[in-house]
């Protein structure tokens, strides 16, 4: 029903699709610890009256929060006047709520008329006689200082004092003194409350981090000297990476699968399938995807790797150096895993009386079972929920979850739900390559952060759509994690680009979203696909053990100085409150079309810390461009001046709105605090 100030199209807001867009159907919106986000409404009524808006969130104590006054908006077109909004941050993890409330103001009714009526000399006293009704009403609603109760006092006595000039008494109540207090202190008629909408607020970590991606069993790895065949690394190897991965500024180390891996239609060197009944190599370890084997399931690790102790000692080293453990979740199986002989009736039996192995047309996984939820659907999910509870109870707070659009949207709501009932710090990452509105939902149901299509963003044009998607339109459904490869994308702009590429890539997603990803040898600019048009690794890690000698790789050509550069731009992450949020990123405007820039503010303290970031998406070439920075995006007055300094090379300039850049490969983007205006 509508109320008597309406408001309606509120947003954030994320209807259940089970229930429309009742209230009872909402899902919860996305929010972290401190995480300004905006609320909007459009806000109405009849006639020429005033109104006023407002957002009161309530925390999971219960407990309203000051509200928080909503601003007019800039109508856009015919369809966007009336708009109102407020940002709002919330102060607790856990379950939130927010309500849009909306009156009548009559004191900036009674201001506007009378700003009108009395310097016309229609109504003088009956308007000043009104006036000092309303502020009577001010004084008895309680709550003002005693320096309020001052201003008011003095603005009543002018209104009532008739012996004074009409334009002095006026002027006094139009004061930015007693302003200040009516703003604070509003008077609430006919007061509308829509709501409430649940917002749900997460760990500081759901938003903010930088992911490192590695096979542990390429960690430490080394060839036999008398077989020459490689012997895996171990837990206990890949723990000596961990102070490398830290002193690059990582927050999260990822694993994929670490559990033992199946030996029926085991895949061999860059995909490599036996013909059938040929025994397997040897030499040929698998793909960790492939899980399950005589050694156990999804609750196991990998004998070559170790133990369950060693997987705790390999926690506990991360831990010690202020690293979290990502794990995979891949819901899948190898033919031999011990499910298959366990439930038979969790998976997909063909005419022919076979167990169905996945498939991607034209790609065939011969290795992989696929897990059917709608055969026993209880037992799967009771099955799986015990098994993230026993990874949990060994550490892992965050999971990487393999594939989830090729099972059931209504499965991974129910898990993490149930999850977050209980441990509403475990996080959980997407990896939905998929359709949009797949990866979106899966986003609105409980995922915590989504892989995206980043990756494949690589023309400006391509770039500023997508940064404005995920950082103003999607923002409440997804958080994205921008990973610059991964073992399955090498992209071409980096198997072709040199390191200049690699420098863009990363600067790209660093200082763009406030979590950003890399696989193990980015850093080392490796950039050999398996063949032309192909975004798969040579050798790649998914099917065999990469030896990497990493002191003697980081001195070549092509990785030189990559890791430093990647080390720095973490450390600007760190250093600047305004990358660490998402939904602040503001597009600038570059005359060059492989020139991008992006600024992003954030209150920091008594100030503002202010990042202005231009980019050249050219890996081969220099560009020359002149930037174009809207000032009031930065919290600056139209022909303000400034110092900006950059945080890669230590320069520094006096800019404004217009401005002259040259970058080239070597030095792509120039990463501007902004230091002081003149």
């Amino acid at each position: 029903m509508v109320g008597r100030i309406p408001v309606i199209d509120v947003h954030p807001v994320l209807p259940d699709g089970a229930s429309g867009s009742a209230p009872q159907g909402r899902l919860p919106v996305k929010a972290s610890l401190g995480e300004p986000f905006p609320v909007s409404a459009t806000v109405f009524r009849e006639g020429h009256d005033r109104l006023g808006a407002e957002v009161v969130l309530v925390g999971p104590d219960g407990v309203r929060r000051p509200p928080v006054r909503m601003r007019p908006l800039p109508p856009l077109d015919r369809f966007t006047v009336d708009r109102h909004e407020a940002w709002v941050s919330a102060d607790a993890e856990g379950p939130w709520t927010f309500e849009v409330q909306a009156w009548s103001d009559p004191l900036a009714t009674w201001a506007h008329a009378a700003g009108i009526k009395v310097r016309a000399g229609i109504d003088v006293e009956l308007m000043f006689a009104e006036g000092a009704l309303l502020l009577d009403r001010v004084l008895a609603g309680g709550g003002l200082t005693a320096a309020e109760q001052t201003t008011v006092r003095a603005a009543l006595a002018a209104a009532r004092d008739t012996a004074r000039p009409a334009e002095a008494r006026l002027a006094q109540l139009e004061s930015p003194e007693l302003q200040a207090v009516l703003e604070a202190h509003p008077l609430r008629d006919l007061l509308t409350v829509d709501g409430p909408y649940p917002v749900f607020v997460d760990r500081p970590r759901a938003l903010f981090g930088s992911w490192y991606e590695l096979f542990p069993r390429s960690e430490g790895a080394s060839f036999d000297p008398e077989t020459g065949e490689v012997v895996s690394g171990t837990f206990r190897t890949a723990a000596e990476r961990l102070p490398a991965v830290a002193a690059m500024g990582f927050d999260v180390v990822y694993l994929p699968p670490i559990h033992p891996i199946g030996e029926v239609n085991r895949k061999g060197p860059n995909n490599t399938v036996l013909p059938e009944g040929e025994p397997t190599p040897p030499d040929w370890k698998g793909s960790p995807w492939a899980i399950g084997s005589k050694d156990g399931g999804h609750d196991a690790v990998h004998p070559d790797l170790g133990t369950i102790k060693d997987f705790d000692a390999f926690v506990a080293a991360a831990k010690a150096l202020d690293l979290e453990v990502a794990l995979d979740l891949a819901l899948q199986c190898a033919p031999d895993h011990p499910w298959v002989e366990a439930h038979p009736e969790w998976f997909t039996t063909r005419a022919d009386g076979s167990i169905a192995y996945a498939e991607n047309p034209p790609k065939k996984y011969q290795d992989i079972y696929p897990v059917n939820f709608d055969n026993d659907p209880a037992g799967i999910s009771a099955e799986v929920l015990r098994v993230v509870r026993h990874w949990m109870d060994h550490g892992v707070r965050i999971f990487r979850v393999d594939n989830p659009h090729t099972k059931p949207v209504a499965f991974w709501q129910w898990l993490l739900a149930e999850v977050r009932r209980t441990d509403p710090d475990v996080l959980f990452l997407a990896e939905a390559f998929t359709k949009p509105p797949m990866l979106q939902t899966l986003g609105a149901v409980g995922f915590h952060q989504s892989y995206t299509y980043f990756t494949w963003r690589t023309e400006k044009v391509d770039v500023e759509d997508y940064l404005r998607e995920v950082s103003q339109e999607s923002a409440h459904r997804i958080r994205p994690n921008f990973f610059v490869n991964t073992p399955d994308i090498l992209h071409e702009f980096l198997q072709y680009g040199g390191p200049g590429a690699f420098r863009i890539r990363a600067v790209l997603a660093a200082m763009s979203s406030p979590t950003w990803g890399m696989y193990a040898g980015y850093e080392l600019g490796e950039h050999v696909a398996v063949r032309p048009g192909s975004e798969e690794y040579l050798d790649s890690e998914k099917y065999q053990i990469r030896v990497r000698d990493w002191d003697a790789a980081a001195s070549t050509a092509n990785g030189s100085g990559l890791t430093s550069y990647i080390t720095r731009l973490n450390e600007i992450r760190r250093a600047h409150p305004a990358l660490q949020l998402l939904r602040n990123l503001r597009l600038h405007t570059a005359d060059d079309d492989h020139v991008i820039c992006w600024s992003k503010t954030a209150a920091a303290g008594a100030g503002h810390d202010r990042v202005v970031v231009v980019l050249s998406l050219d890996p081969h070439q220099a560009r020359e461009s002149m930037v174009h920075l809207d000032l009031a995006a930065l919290g600056l007055e139209p022909g303000t001046s400034f110092t900006v300094h950059d945080e890669l090379t230590g320069s520094e300039w006096t800019w404004g709105e217009h401005n002259y850049v040259r970058l080239d490969p070597a030095q792509p983007a120039h990463i501007l605090t902004v230091k002081g205006t003149a």
